[in-house]
């Protein structure tokens, strides 16, 4: 079968019409798609959260939808930034790719920080909408596409997420759909961690690593790499200032006040901890420790 093909109209009486989609509540009539259409019919998870995510977030999206892709998942997710285009992009590293689900007309590429991705979205995945070619990005649009992200998907993975997140609505659909809904959890003093907290409460599923979503699906196996253990750093390093960092933003003075050691040398041995890539430094002078570099 062809790889990609150029943009349809599958409409739900036409047998390439994705299956999952019927068994909605609200089915669209129509979709517009571009790319490989067999993944319209493939076994898939969605991954969806804050588009103003944390260099944790990015880093974790992106490797539990590698690990995901490699289990023989395809990626379902929004196209946005920040979450959605990590996950995009850990998915696509893997064989069994990713399918953007979009709030626009399938000719736009928005936002266009993310035009190069829908490029290779639509070469090696596919791109995906309800709206007429040419439909511009309505607010409404993007709300009435998450029941599609969720419809696709045999459960929603959310990854950061604060209490107004859009993300809560493609898990609110995907509960009301009967789909899997689950949480990664985060710091109790993170603002991005309290959506996925609150889905949390309210019998979301608590997944630390892949292999948490993959069991809970059904799925049989081992994963092997960084996704399949506990998203944490090992073994912990001798420095009492990283000891202190966790990987919630921190300022130096919330990592004064915990190690007791001065600002001046607070500061002297963050940089030397960014310099070996175990801090990351943040926008209004927070720190905060650094994922793994291997997915």
């Amino acid at each position: 079968m062809d790889r990609a093909c150029a943009t349809c109209c599958i409409t739900r009486d036409d047998p390439r019409f994705p299956q999952s989609l019927l068994e909605i509540p609200d089915p669209p009539d129509a979709l517009w798609v571009e790319g490989r259409l067999e993944l319209l019919q493939a076994a898939a998870i969605a991954i969806v959260g804050s588009r103003n995510c944390t260099p944790m977030g990015a880093h974790d999206a992106t490797a539990f939808a590698r690990a995901l892709s490699d289990a023989g998942f395809c990626v379902v997710s929004g196209l946005a930034l920040g979450i959605d285009a990590a996950a995009h992009r850990g998915a696509l590293a893997g064989p069994s790719s990713s399918i953007a689900v979009l709030g626009t007309g399938i000719d736009r590429d928005y936002p266009r920080r993310n035009a190069d991705l829908a490029r290779t979205l639509r070469r090696d995945g596919c791109v995906v909408s309800e709206f007429p070619p040419g439909t511009a990005p309505h607010r409404g649009n993007f709300p009435q596409r998450n029941r599609l992200i969720s419809g696709l998907a045999l459960g929603v993975l959310v990854v950061e997420a604060a209490c107004e997140s859009g993300s809560l609505g493609t898990a609110r659909a995907a509960a009301a759909q009967g789909r899997d809904v689950f949480a990664l959890p985060g710091s109790i003093h993170s603002a991005l961690s309290k959506g996925c907290h609150a889905l949390i409460r309210d019998g979301a599923k608590l997944a630390e690593t892949a292999q948490h979503v993959l069991e809970d699906l059904g799925w049989k196996g081992a994963l092997h790499g960084q996704a399949s253990l506990p998203l944490e750093q090992a073994p912990e390093p001798e420095s009492p200032v990283l000891k202190a960092l966790g990987f919630a933003p921190m300022s130096m003075d919330q990592v004064a006040g915990v190690t007791g050691i001065p600002v001046g040398a607070i500061a002297a041995e963050l940089s030397r901890l960014e310099l070996s890539r175990r801090v990351r430094s943040l926008p209004g002078g927070w720190f905060q420790r650094a994922p793994p570099e291997s997915a």
